[in-house]
């Protein structure tokens, strides 16, 4: 491991991770999928990663409301307007909003 890489390296529970695009950045983006209708109105652009479209904030017209089972949380969760899942996240949630990543993450998410 390189001085460069250890600088760019990410903790990850007891695993040190080292790349922009692991599994510990898609499990935390992941998180970034439901309840956020502030963060995405924030956003210069979507993502979904179920079909891995690239599109405007203001493309999305469908909005469930929603509830987090942890915390009993409730807010808004953007639905895909081109594939209409609720798989979308924004670029404020400061994620990489790319084919790559998104790719990555419909992997993890949906085995695909």
């Amino acid at each position: 491991m390189t001085d460069n890489d250890k600088e760019s390296s990410t903790l990850c529970g007891d695993a040190i991770l080292i790349s922009s695009f692991d599994e510990c950045s898609v499990v935390n983006a992941h998180r970034h999928c439901a309840l956020h209708f502030d963060e995405i109105q924030r956003s210069d652009y979507c993502g979904c990663f179920h079909c891995t479209a690239i599109f405007a904030p203001k493309e999305i017209d469908e909005w469930i409301d929603d509830r987090r089972v942890s915390d009993g949380t409730f807010g808004k969760t953007a639905m895909c307007p081109k594939c209409g899942i609720d798989s979308v996240i924004g670029s404020a949630s400061t994620f990489p909003i790319t084919a790559e990543f998104l790719s990555g993450m419909r992997s993890r998410w949906f085995g695909k």
